[in-house]
């Protein structure tokens, strides 16, 4: 969809059309176009990823050369497919597409094969092309390779998906995994940058810097750095293999251009001709080059052919100068085609260094957002997957050096195929980048981290899942700095990234969201026919002069390729010829990574898509929106329709969820009356009896019992019999026919019953091995009574393991209970304290009593007037029927919400200010204050009380220690640590203390010898034969030989683990027992 189509038909404001005219579940025609847009940066990126941008990767990957018995062995790339997901060979089926729905449900991967045609060739002699299975790749839904590719609502739903599946992701072991997408300095473009850290790379260096991030068409990057060095001569500095390199400039330039040294200090200082230290500068940096005997290229060349070529894995016939020109291919900006644009690029480059090192030019920002753009997921993917390709080709290499000489006979296409066949094949290192974000790579991609790629994308609530979408990382590398710049919320980021919505806490600023009209640019278009029209337009070539000396003249740069020069009076001109080509003929440069084509000042310019769902966010203290946005994604609601289709670990659900009153217009624009996530609640702002003091609120016990906030959480047991009895093929599930205690609670396959109760200790299914006729049982280990919801019969990846494999969903009911976390849209948090009698509750003349209450407390150092306005406006609404627009900035100053709430509340019969005379619920006596009484919409959050106690009174101990373990999960305890101890102290409770520290954790008994003192030597005397086992033993000192000089004291256990420890140090340790 066009971008100014999608924002001019936006919806006027919020209406109640889904409650009030039929066929709200009436599935449409298409899907909602504003929410496919919400994941179209990634499903484009992948898409291109896989089409064109797979046949640039593997023309860029080098033929690999070796030799085997003499013979030189040539294996290139020509094509390659990757093909849709399809069941796997030998498989009975009906249909052979594999879906989406189905990978979640029995937790697999949706995956297709790629396959490539390699050409091999023997001494120079093609023999032929050999179409290779390299393995399976991950698939993102809704790409133009998955089966759900362009069809309707009816169809998905028929093919258990949602109605507006929006795609974007890929399912790894039935999990849902988004590809983050991350903030990279901005390609082919040099920043000025001064970094204090570079002063530690060697002698001399200096704290200015020009680095560059260089990157190929098929998305292959690589940092390089120009340093300016204290003697005024440049280093260049590059990465290879992850290796750091250092390459005098001079070497570089001379190894890149065959030009005479003067030539190249011609050159070097174009635009300096008058400034004798520059010039001084150039003249030494080459002659560097001539004291290490290099005065022609060739020579330079040789010399670092023969530095270089150790750490290049190079044929041996490969002579030094064809290393070199390797290394300058794979490592000096390797985005430019000829070594000629190279060369001018670096000048252009050491000049703005030298400008930048005498402070005649500014600093860049590198967290400006000028200086930056997106990785998208589909670039990511395409750089591992061409990493990955050419991994294929050396460990075809490999293969042929193990097996190769025991080949018999010619080359031929079999012997061939034996081998690739041995290659290691793509499916494994795909999955692990996907399930873990680790990213495992010999050169590291360009990238600053390689952790933390991928995230899962939780179906906790449905803003949360589109969260993910919307996400741009700075990066992990940037969480450990010290310092605040990076975080900071620079002003040229309006528009592009939400001010709002930010976690935080540790990744405060750097982890941000898009804006809702934000997009990011996917293709990227052809420049070539531009330094043309660059010229036409009065630009002088880079090898021209121009009319003007090079001090007047700025150089053009496209792309990251020195185009030429102009002069500074036409370069306004020509800027504006450009400006206005774009314009009228669709000319299009380098897209910049996010573009933002509409700049009229409205709301949804600037807020992210959470943060647009915040009503009357403009009347809120800042700070509070923020919190806002985080537990707007903590939000039990409706995640999805198809609960019976998924297999997720864990799934929240709201019962009964309602549509606001209240909401921004982008709520419908966004059609989330689809996936509501919350509760019109009546709500009294008054301070009653106590139990509502900080932030703890008051729920109407009869509300609490008509279904207030009721939700389930559905849990899934994904149980393979192939783990349980590893290679018996004869373990069914089933029960032994005779047991009548096993057979009411479970079915006669060994699974309970669909929709049955399960308690504590219940069986929860059993399995029985065929060949011995044992049964075994698991039970019900959960002290949380569930019910049974679905119980799904997969089979394993081959189609072979039949009924082995059994997903059991149950859903455990969670009504709200005291403890229990609740919230206002504007920050305004609170926990259930106590379930009050509707009899003891305050009530209105009307004899209404309310929800909730809400202390007043909670207003004045918050400032949430946003809550005071939504909660008029939810009154008027529910006296009005109607449906209120709450975007912020609708009302201002001249035009106040008051005024025109009161108004509709006064003309509903009314108090103009939302407050009420209530009477007291315990005494029916009218309380003396008015009370402000409204409706709010308010979320139940998913921190619930029973998912956080923790008990214990016996339990499991430390196996070293003899002390309580700690952990919920193990029925563990909570430390009572160093400060508490403290406490305890302080207070001068000295029984508590030795209580919890001796009695309740490690007491123990020991012997203990008064004389010596020692707690070792003391043991029981050995019995001789004769003696009954019944006779009393003595303890002996071993050291004295007596046992009357024994005694017992208590001792903490750890202590006399310490003794023995430090026993066995050869230290002694005496007891003085009093």
């Amino acid at each position: 969809m066009d971008f100014s189509a999608t924002w001019s038909n936006l919806p006027k404001g919020p209406s109640l059309q889904n409650l009030t005219e039929g066929g709200f579940g009436v599935l449409k025609e298409t899907q909602h176009a504003a929410v496919q847009d919400l994941t179209k940066a990634h499903i484009e990126s992948f898409d291109q990823a896989v089409t064109e941008g797979l046949s640039r990767a593997l023309q860029a990957i080098p033929p690999l050369e070796f030799t085997v018995k003499n013979d030189r062995i040539s294996l290139s790339f020509v094509e390659a497919t990757i093909y849709n997901p399809v069941v796997a060979k030998g498989s009975v089926c009906r249909e052979m597409r594999v879906f989406p729905a189905e990978c979640r449900g029995r937790r697999c991967s949706y995956k297709g094969k790629l396959v490539a045609d390699v050409s091999w060739s023997v001494n120079g002699v093609p023999k032929g092309i050999i179409k290779q299975s390299l393995g399976q790749v991950p698939i993102m839904v809704k790409s133009k390779l998955c089966n759900l590719h362009g069809m309707s609502p009816k169809e998905l739903v028929e093919h258990h998906e949602e109605a507006e599946e929006m795609g974007g992701y890929f399912i790894v072991n039935g999990i849902e995994k988004v590809i983050r997408m991350l903030i990279m300095p901005r390609r082919n473009y040099p920043i000025a940058m001064s970094r204090p850290k570079w002063k530690s790379r060697g002698q001399g260096y200096t704290q200015y810097g020009i680095s560059m991030r260089c990157v190929k068409e098929e998305h292959t990057a690589i940092n390089m750095n120009l340093h300016y060095l204290e003697n005024g001569t440049v280093m260049l500095n590059f990465i290879y293999q992850k290796e750091l390199f250092f390459l005098p400039l001079g070497f570089a330039l001379k190894a890149l251009v065959d030009f005479t040294d003067y030539q190249i200090y011609q050159e070097l200082i174009k635009g300096r001709e008058d400034n004798s230290f520059y010039k001084s500068c150039a003249s030494e940096m080459l002659r560097i080059v001539m004291e290490e005997g290099c005065t022609t290229r060739s020579q330079v060349l040789n010399y670092l052919g023969e530095r270089f070529r150790v750490k290049m894995n190079l044929p041996e016939w490969y002579t030094n100068e064809q290393c070199a020109n390797f290394l300058l291919e794979e490592c000096v900006c390797i985005h430019l085609k000829s070594d000629v644009e190279k060369f001018y690029l670096l000048c252009l480059m050491t000049r703005k260094l030298f400008t930048f090192a005498k402070q005649e030019c500014m600093e860049e920002n590198p967290d400006s957002i000028m200086c930056q753009e997106v990785l998208t997921p589909g670039q990511l993917y395409l750089m591992f997957l061409k990493e990955r390709l050419a991994a294929w080709l050396v460990s075809v290499k490999l293969s042929f050096d193990k097996r190769g000489t025991r080949l018999g006979g010619a080359w031929s296409a079999e012997n061939m195929m034996k081998i690739f066949n041995m290659g290691s094949d793509v499916t494994k290192p795909f999955e692990y980048l996907l399930a873990t974000g680790n990213l495992s790579s010999k050169t590291g991609l360009g990238m600053l981290q390689n952790t933390g790629l991928c995230v899962v994308a939780d179906k906790l609530n449905f803003i949360r899942y589109l969260s993910h979408f919307r996400c741009v990382h700075r990066g992990a590398a940037f969480a450990k700095m010290r310092t605040t710049s990076v975080r900071k919320l620079l002003p040229e980021s309006w528009g592009f990234l939400c001010p709002v919505h930010t976690p935080d806490g540790e990744p405060c600023g750097l982890m941000n969201h898009m804006t809702a009209s934000c997009e990011i640019v996917a293709q990227t278009l052809p420049t070539t026919a531009l330094p043309a029209l660059l010229c036409s337009l009065g630009v002088t070539p880079v090898d021209g002069s121009p009319g003007q000396t090079f001090s007047d003249c700025y150089p053009v740069v496209l792309d990251g390729a020195v185009v030429g020069w102009v002069e500074t009076e036409l370069a306004p001109v020509v800027a504006d010829s450009l400006r206005r080509f774009k314009v009228e003929y669709q000319l299009v440069s380098r897209p910049v990574p996010l573009h933002n084509a509409l700049s009229y000042a409205r709301v949804d310019r600037m807020l992210s898509v959470v943060a647009n769902f915040i009503p009357y966010s403009d009347h809120n203290q800042s700070p509070r929106n923020m919190y806002q946005c985080q537990m707007g994604k903590q939000t039990m609601g409706f995640p999805l329709h198809s609960f019976m289709d998924r297999s997720d670990n864990k799934l929240y659900r709201l019962q009964t969820p309602q549509s606001p009153l209240v909401r921004p217009y982008m709520y419908d624009h966004y059609n989330l009356d689809n996936y509501p996530s919350g509760t019109n609640a009546i709500v009294a702002v008054i301070s009653y009896t106590g139990y509502d003091m900080e932030d703890a609120m008051i729920v109407n016990k009869s509300s609490w019992e008509r279904g207030f906030a009721h939700g389930s959480i559905y849990k899934t047991e994904l149980v393979d019999l192939a783990d349980k009895a590893k290679g018996e093929d004869s373990v069914v599930f089933g029960t032994t026919p005779g047991d009548s205690k096993m057979n009411e609670k479970l079915d006669a396959d060994g699974l309970p019953h669909i929709g049955s109760t399960l308690q504590y200790g219940d069986p929860f299914y059993s399995y029985i091995n065929l060949n011995t006729g044992q049964t075994f049982t698991t039970y019900y280990k959960s002290q949380e009574a569930c019910v049974v919801d679905n119980i799904k019969i997969c089979s394993n990846e081959t189609g072979s393991g039949r009924f082995k494999r059994v997903c059991i969903t149950i859903r455990v009911p969670r009504n709200p209970t005291i403890g229990d976390k609740f919230a206002s849209r504007h920050g305004q948090k609170g926990i259930l304290s106590r379930l009050w009698p509707a009899e003891d509750m305050p009530f209105t003349e009307s004899g209404m009593t309310p929800d909730i209450l809400f202390n007043p407390h909670g207003f004045p150092s918050r400032m949430t007037i946003g809550m005071l306005i939504e909660s008029m406006a939810g009154k008027s609404g529910a006296l009005h029927g109607l449906c209120h627009d709450a975007t912020p900035f609708t009302f201002s100053e001249e035009n106040s919400a008051l005024e025109y709430f009161g108004e509709m509340l006064r003309a509903g019969g009314y108090n103009y200010y939302g407050t009420e005379r209530l009477y007291s619920g315990l005494s029916g006596l009218e309380l003396e204050a008015d009370i402000f009484i409204g409706v709010v919409y308010y979320q139940r959050l998913r921190h619930m009380v029973s998912d956080k106690f923790q008990v214990r009174t016996t339990g499991a101990r430390d196996k070293v220690t003899n002390q309580p373990v700690g952990g919920r999960n193990i029925q563990g305890g909570i430390r009572f640590g160093e400060m508490e101890r403290d406490a305890l102290l302080a207070h001068g409770s000295s029984f508590l203390l030795h209580d919890r520290l001796f009695n309740c954790s490690d007491r123990s008994v020991a012997q203990v010898c008064v004389d010596c003192g020692s707690l070792l030597s003391p043991l029981l005397e050995k019995p001789p034969p004769y003696w009954s086992a019944m006779r009393h033993r003595k303890t002996v000192c071993t050291l004295c030989g007596k046992s009357d000089s024994i005694d017992s004291v208590s001792v903490p256990y750890v202590f006399r683990y310490f003794v023995a420890e430090l026993a066995a140090m050869n230290i002694k340790v005496k007891l003085d027992v009093k």
